[in-house]
């Protein structure tokens, strides 16, 4: 964490987050093409995806991990369909069809952020400008779907802010999160999902961040957290 490199790398990140922040108020209403809200939720989420990405590869050359090892995408995987499924179809027209095509039954899912080491699938992050639990439901269900065949992925969301309730726009070292979220997670006990929020305060939609006098700060401390915490995950990997 000490090193000039990663030192730059996270003062890098502040200064293209500070410096997005500021013209994409302005940037949004010059958009003739698309609707204002639109253009906005599109940069703060292209925001995050830049800052993760950039985040994971601090962390991996923090411990000394080797550059050609590591990849990031977010391609889609294919997940089969369940053939537990088609045993309880009664139309067995139907069920003969599916069959005789069963290599045409998948759905395509990915994430924002999908880390690879040596070309196995390790960690899966999604990245959102924000978060509520409406949210939640469907990020749990997309890595219950990825862990159909990515069994030891570890499941992240890193957000800009939070609108989750409980704690976790505090920024605090021990999170009790919210009980809406937690409720929400017990139904998915193999999905051990890390929250990690960038900005502190809980979101305010009257009070976006974009706009002058709403702008929380990114802190460096921030940062390093969440370089530890990644760094933590990828450490059995070298």
């Amino acid at each position: 964490m000490e090193s000039d490199i990663i030192k730059k790398g996270i003062d890098d990140l502040i200064t293209t987050y500070n410096n997005v922040i500021k013209v994409v108020d302005k940037n949004a209403r010059l958009e003739k093409d698309r609707a204002y809200g639109g253009v906005v939720r599109s940069v703060k989420g292209k925001l995050q995806e830049y800052i993760t990405e950039e985040i994971i590869n601090i962390a991996w050359e923090s411990i000394g991990g080797k550059e050609e090892r590591i990849s990031i995408d977010s391609k889609k995987h294919k997940i089969p369909i369940q053939k537990d499924y088609i045993t309880h179809i009664t139309d067995n027209e139907v069920k003969q069809y599916i069959i005789s095509n069963i290599s045409d039954y998948y759905f395509g899912l990915s994430v924002d952020k999908q880390i690879y080491i040596d070309k196995k699938f390790v960690i899966g992050i999604e990245c959102k400008a924000y978060t509520e639990n409406a949210m939640i439901k469907r990020i749990l269900v997309d890595f219950s779907l990825l862990k159909t065949v990515f069994s030891n992925i570890n499941c992240y969301l890193f957000q800009l802010e939070s609108q989750l309730g409980g704690d976790y726009s505090e920024l605090k070292n021990v999170q009790f999160g919210s009980t809406s979220t937690h409720t929400l997670m017990s139904y998915f006990p193999k999905i051990e999902l890390n929250i990690f929020t960038f900005l502190k305060g809980e979101r305010k939609v009257n009070k976006p961040i974009h706009k002058k006098g709403y702008c929380k700060p990114l802190e460096k401390t921030q940062i390093e957290k969440a370089i530890r915490l990644l760094s933590n995950d990828l450490k059995k990997y070298l």
